[in-house]
């Protein structure tokens, strides 16, 4: 299940955010004021934002207060997902998020890293995919170009660095395996 991937595809001196500058300055106040502000619990004014600049969101998608999000034109969100506060999806690639997942209390969807092995220290940007029934824990992360299979779980404080297999508990850093999630 673990897919490989050649990074010099994604490594680039050359980041494309996928939007003019006006569209990103716009987006950096309605982020800071609606978003990133904790004082604005008003959820259905989150959700018109966030598909006025591009997002794909699904219904019933809840998304707390204190959440941050870098590209919202770079993120899909299936039916009845719930972003916990202080969330962080920093999505310099593709974010998709499936139905009924929970990104929890001050977890971080990372898209992006540095080529250490490269003088100019390049950025790499690689998507992140959460399948339906998948939770990432509070103060997890998610690092780019991982996978979270249907129905996994990230545990608490957990860090993924690789894709996590369908209906499986995986906790600590780097997140393991510890035991088959079971749905009753």
């Amino acid at each position: 299940m673990n897919r490989t991937t050649d990074l010099s595809v994604y490594t680039t001196g050359d980041f494309n955010t996928g939007a003019g500058a006006l569209k990103r300055l716009l987006w950096f106040i309605i982020n800071v004021f609606f978003f990133i502000n904790p004082l604005n619990p008003v959820n259905s004014l989150k959700i018109a934002f966030l598909r006025a600049f591009g997002a794909k969101i699904g219904k019933g998608v809840v998304v707390k207060p204190s959440v941050n999000i870098k590209y919202p034109w770079k993120l899909s969100v299936g039916d009845y997902t719930w972003i916990g506060e202080n969330a962080w999806i920093d999505n310099l690639a593709e974010v998709t998020i499936g139905k009924n997942c929970c990104i929890s209390q001050g977890a971080m969807l990372l898209c992006g890293n540095h080529n250490f092995k490269k003088s100019t220290f390049d950025l790499i940007t690689l998507p992140i995919i959460l399948e339906d029934g998948a939770w990432v824990g509070a103060h997890s992360v998610v690092c780019p170009g991982v996978t979270c299979f249907t129905h996994s779980v990230l545990a608490v404080n957990s860090v993924a660095t690789k894709n996590l297999d369908p209906f499986s508990i995986y906790q600590g850093n780097p997140a393991l395996k510890v035991k088959d999630r079971i749905i009753e």
